[in-house]
């Protein structure tokens, strides 16, 4: 079936997540405070002449007070520079009470964020003139349907547009996106396995049977967590740039030009500590390569 919602325009919105601790303590040093605002305003520049149009930016509701003071900066620098932001919920891995601190935080998001006193409110992401947000799970202990049931009783309800594919609350979320990993095959040693099967499924999947849905693309770079202090040694080599090449053609393979996907999502801008990042450039093998 064709898409129900596809670009606006002639091409995917190109779109990037963002990290917004950096400058915290508990987080490796990368030169930059997530909290500069001089800083935040090159980044904004840097990504629009990357033809990136949003920073989709890691939220925690109160959980990080760090993040969101950063997110507050993000946006309104968003306003100032003509440059879009959204929010990706990052859902607590608590077990007891997910649910309630999803209703709250979602919640002070909206009064906070999204409502008419909301410093910068107008460059957050909309996409049919409702405001998209996005989730990554973590304990999925929420139920989701609840939160759903709350959202829609806002005077514009958003989009939500859940990891991975459809699963338990598939009719509470608009859309999925696809997120940076090897897929079955696993974690290999030398970084080889940098997602195609993984890719090619979700695609395949959505596009046959969620076409009623929103499909995000993904694309990425590179994946080496060493760095972080959770690190598991996980690693997906950049291929001298072929990895983000192949990502960000694959989707193409399912979706043809008279329907194409209304976003395409770059996995990370400025995940330094997953390896993820492309903010410094794509990873090359040529002269002066990154």
């Amino acid at each position: 079936m064709p898409l129900q919602h596809k670009a606006a325009g002639n091409a995917p919105e190109t779109i990037a997540l963002y990290e917004a601790w950096f400058g915290h303590p508990k987080h490796i040093s990368v030169g930059y405070s997530s909290q500069d605002p001089a800083e935040l305003v090159k980044q904004i520049r840097q990504a629009k002449a990357m033809g990136i149009s949003a920073f989709v930016v890691d939220w925690y509701g109160d959980r990080q007070p760090f993040i969101d003071r950063s997110y507050a900066l993000m946006q309104t620098a968003a306003a100032n520079e003509k440059f879009q932001v959204a929010m990706m919920y990052d859902e607590t891995d608590e077990e007891e009470g997910a649910t309630d601190e999803a209703i709250a935080d979602f919640t002070m998001f909206h009064e906070t964020y999204l409502s008419s006193k909301a410093p910068g409110h107008q460059a957050y992401l909309t996409y049919e003139g409702r405001p998209v947000i996005f989730i990554f799970p973590k304990g999925k202990h929420t139920d989701w349907d609840k939160v759903r049931a709350l959202v829609n009783k806002w005077s514009v309800p958003p989009w939500l547009i859940e990891e991975n594919l459809p699963g338990q609350y598939a009719e509470a979320f608009d859309g999925f996106y696809p997120w940076v990993q090897p897929g079955e095959k696993g974690w290999a040693a030398d970084g080889s396995n940098w997602g195609d099967q993984y890719l090619n499924e979700f695609y395949e999947t959505m596009h046959s049977k969620f076409s009623d849905k929103i499909i995000v693309g993904g694309v990425w770079a590179s994946f080496d967590d060493s760095k972080a202090s959770w690190s598991l040694n996980r690693h997906i080599s950049a291929r001298c740039g072929q990895t983000y090449s192949d990502t960000s053609n694959l989707w193409h393979k399912y979706f043809p030009p008279d329907d194409l996907l209304p976003f395409v999502m770059i996995e990370t801008w400025n995940d330094h500590e997953e390896g993820t990042a492309i903010e410094d450039g794509i990873p090359s093998c040529g002269p002066g390569a990154q």
